[in-house]
């Protein structure tokens, strides 16, 4: 007979509305709360399973914080008897020998409340587990090959998704690395290329989280990838992970930011890929650009043209940094020097790099055409201003990405006092709906 838990969720506890809702936003807080209220168990039965002290199990239940680690997480999800599925997890073994265990749509209910949320939340909340291959019994490189094309494939959703949607597909993958380096036997130096793309998903599903507003997972993911980049000798991915932690330091304190760019920048090396340089550089030159450093900004940037100019023909890129060129570098070139206060020079390079970034890009379009907004803002062309706002906006719409709302609510801010021009009434009266 199968070992359940004395802190296994009954089904008809995890079929509530509010329980699922909490269970897909991995708030574990509302979870155990309701577990006590509803279905008897106590914080020092769910401490004990989980491996938590009691009193950060109390702290939790009054929304004092979250969990994070997706080692805890697991913990949970098994000691709660919770499916891998509505995590956003891998199946777990425990599951298909559960008494009546049935497919993740397989019950009415669940079906009809994931179509529902699918609308509502988005297309991962719906699907959040991917078709996967059993692995071999001994990894291979060529194997690992095989995952690192599949995570370039995935890596296309972020074209057109939204963190919100996408941060359950990325996890997934990460976990399921996880296990395979945990369980499997490796051939050659598998070991290694694997680690290296446990790095490259982290970064992913990190990006993903800070995107749809998981600031505190994305910097542990951010920090977890930057470990396994070391471990797998992975200079580039070190640097890009440090990267990653410079961009959303930013908020927090600025000259840390720049350091950390700096850190970045100094795992650079003749054999570093092109399009690797130039990242680097560019997210060095934002990091100075945010903190007023004229200059330097200047010199990352002019630093990362000419990583561009200087690329070999037929010179291997990694797939996660392929999507720098000149286009994207002309955008942080216009992000800058909005930043800068200087518009003159903003306005002409967003426009022309933006006059070719494809519609299709919603989430990143939206985002670039907020500082060409502001760019204008800033020298008084408040009609304009107005003008991409709206269409930013209107590119926005249904994007589960936090990002675009934090970037235009401001700008709506300071368009406020002047209504009586017809642009700006026009975004007010949207806005309003």
């Amino acid at each position: 007979m199968t070992y359940q838990p004395p802190t296994a969720l009954p089904r008809d506890f995890l079929d509530q509305e509010d329980v699922h809702r909490a269970l897909v936003a991995h708030d574990f807080g509302t979870v155990f709360r309701l577990a006590r209220e509803r279905a008897g168990i106590s914080y020092s039965r769910i401490a004990t399973e989980c491996d938590i002290k009691p009193n950060r199990v109390g702290e939790l239940a009054r929304g004092i914080g979250r969990i994070t680690t997706f080692e805890k997480i697991i913990q949970i999800a098994n000691a709660l008897r919770i499916p891998g599925h509505v995590l956003g997890l891998a199946a777990q073994p425990w599951e298909t020998d559960s008494p009546g265990h049935t497919d993740e749509t397989g019950h009415p209910h669940v079906r009809r409340r994931t179509i529902l949320q699918a609308a509502t939340t988005g297309l991962a909340a719906a699907l959040p587990s991917l078709h996967r291959p059993e692995p071999p019994r001994r990894i291979t490189p060529a194997y690992v090959n095989q995952l690192r094309a599949r995570a370039a494939r995935l890596r296309r959703l972020d074209i057109v998704l939204g963190g919100g949607d996408t941060h359950r597909v990325y996890l997934a993958e990460v976990q399921h690395t996880k296990s395979l380096l945990r369980d499997a036997l490796f051939t050659g130096d598998a070991r290694q290329k694997l680690t290296s793309l446990l790095a490259e998903q982290a970064q992913q599903a990190g990006w993903a989280a800070f995107d749809g507003g998981r600031a505190r997972e994305a910097r542990s993911l951010y920090e977890e990838s930057r470990a396994h980049a070391r471990d797998a000798h992975d200079d580039d991915l070190y640097g890009n992970a440090l990267a990653f932690l410079a961009y959303q330091e930013l908020s927090d304190d600025r000259r840390a930011a720049v350091s950390v760019a700096r850190a970045s920048c100094a795992t650079i090396t003749p054999s570093t890929p092109s399009t690797v340089r130039a990242l680097l550089y560019e997210r060095l030159a934002w990091a100075c650009a945010v903190d007023g450093q004229v200059t330097d900004t200047e010199r990352a940037l002019d630093a990362a043209r000419v990583a561009l100019d200087t690329t070999e023909e037929d010179e291997p890129q990694p797939d996660w940094s392929t999507w720098v060129d000149y286009t994207e570098l002309e955008i942080m070139t216009g992000r800058c020097w909005t930043e800068l206060n200087r518009p003159l020079r903003a306005v002409p390079v967003l426009t022309r790099a933006l006059d070719r970034y494809s519609d299709d890009h919603a989430r990143d379009k939206s985002l670039y055409l907020s500082w060409l907004a502001q760019a204008y803002l800033t020298a008084g062309e408040v009609e304009e201003a107005a003008r991409h706002v709206n269409r930013a906006a209107t590119l926005a719409y249904g994007v589960a990405s936090q990002r675009p709302a934090q970037r235009l609510t401001p700008l709506i801010t300071h368009l406020r006092p002047h209504a009586n021009i017809g642009a700006v009434r026009e975004l007010l009266d949207r806005d309003a709906v």
